[in-house]
């Protein structure tokens, strides 16, 4: 689903996650897509917001084996962007989530990706100049969709929804609202 308003206070994802088409208990993960992954250099990695919160961890790196990608932790986690995109709004009704971004190195040596992302985030992120004329590696964006395709594809082939990891923040302050759905031990 495509959903707006996200730096208004998340709120399409909010109104879903209240109002879903399904029952919220048949929801079992969130896989967001969040901008465009990739968009700026041929990644060698990629971070995995929420990654390490849940099983989808796991499915996060199987997905990235098959496709040459390491997994990165965040390397800015000052700007808390695992509660500041749409994938949240899930994380608060128990369903758990994540959030595949840019990793900071590049298969081209002379690129600094985390360079490259400061940068447009200081220079482009937001502004008229984030449009579709500046500057894409369309050949990376392609191949970061085809993990969060996979990510979602290996999901749906599991017998058992994904989990919180025992003891997590997440899982345990929002987990339990929603007795008998996902996020219960």
């Amino acid at each position: 689903m495509f959903v707006t308003g996200e730096e208004m206070g998340l709120l399409g994802s909010d109104y879903f996650a209240h109002f879903p088409t399904v029952p919220l208990n048949s929801i079992v993960a969130n896989v967001n897509i969040d901008g465009a992954p990739g968009e700026h250099y041929p990644m060698k990695d990629v971070v995995a917001l929420g990654a390490e919160h849940s099983t989808l961890g796991n499915e996060v790196v199987v997905a990235g084996k098959v496709l040459g990608y390491d997994l990165v932790a965040d390397p800015m986690p000052e700007e808390n962007s695992f509660i500041r995109s749409d994938q949240y709004s899930f994380v608060l009704e128990g369903v758990p989530a994540v959030s595949v971004e840019d990793g900071v190195h590049s298969t081209d040596p002379t690129i600094d990706g985390l360079e490259v992302q400061k940068k447009w985030l200081l220079t482009r992120y937001h502004t008229p100049l984030d449009n579709m004329d500046q500057p894409m590696d369309f050949r990376s964006m392609a191949k970061a969709a085809v993990l969060n395709f996979l990510i979602g594809y290996q999901v749906a082939q599991r017998d058992q929804p994904p989990t919180w990891n025992k003891g997590d923040f997440f899982g345990t302050v929002f987990g339990p609202r929603h007795a008998g759905t996902v996020g219960e031990e």
